[in-house]
């Protein structure tokens, strides 16, 4: 039987607010590589809504078959097919890219890996290019709600290198690539998007 597309509640819920941010951010013609595009919902929905970008999808090899379907199906002249991309193999299969986007990655990243997806960015991006990372973040070693504490429970009991990000870590691990924290955007559902941008100084 064929494949079935594949499909996130949690994206579906979040790619409008999504949407609002970088329709804001992303307002000249660019090349948006998203890393870890999962489903491929967020790819679909933000080629359609912004003609202006070109959607550049990857993900781990694995996940490109289910992804490709939905992305092949849309048929976007704006959005690639995706491409495979284990962001702690250097140098990185795609380039060219204006921006970069990634969403729900880091809390499910080995920090080593979340080392090298910073790394890898840091020396992709153009001088204006900025690194857009959404999802739930503690600060200052404490969470900012309830259900993202039991989420971030629940990811270490499945996985002890999994687990919510600090921003005030990423602040430091951004600064050792030359990138800095511009913004710091509060979305639904307890989660944000830090907006990194490559440091002029």
């Amino acid at each position: 039987m064929p494949m079935q597309k594949p499909f996130s509640q949690a994206c579906e819920n979040n790619k409008d607010p999504i949407l609002s941010v970088l329709r804001d951010r992303l307002t000249k013609p660019a090349r948006v590589l998203e890393i870890g595009a999962g489903t491929g919902q967020h790819a679909e929905h933000f080629a359609a809504a912004l003609p202006h970008l070109h959607w550049v999808p990857t993900d781990m090899a694995r996940n490109i078959p289910h992804c490709r379907l939905r992305i092949e199906d849309a048929a976007l002249p704006n959005l690639d097919s995706p491409l495979a991309l284990d962001v702690t193999q250097w140098p990185w299969p795609v380039a060219g890219h204006d921006n970069v986007y990634s969403a729900n990655t880091a809390h499910i990243m080995h920090w080593p890996v979340v080392e090298a997806m910073f790394r890898g960015v840091a020396a992709s991006l153009p001088p204006e290019g900025v690194f857009l990372l959404y999802g739930p973040f503690a600060d200052n070693g404490r969470h900012t709600s309830d259900s993202n504490r039991q989420f971030d429970a629940a990811l270490r009991r499945r996985d002890p290198g999994m687990g919510v990000r600090d921003t005030s870590d990423l602040r430091r691990l951004a600064g050792k690539v030359d990138l800095r924290l511009a913004e710091d955007l509060p979305l639904p559902a307890n989660n944000r998007i830090l907006v990194f941008r490559r440091s002029t100084d």
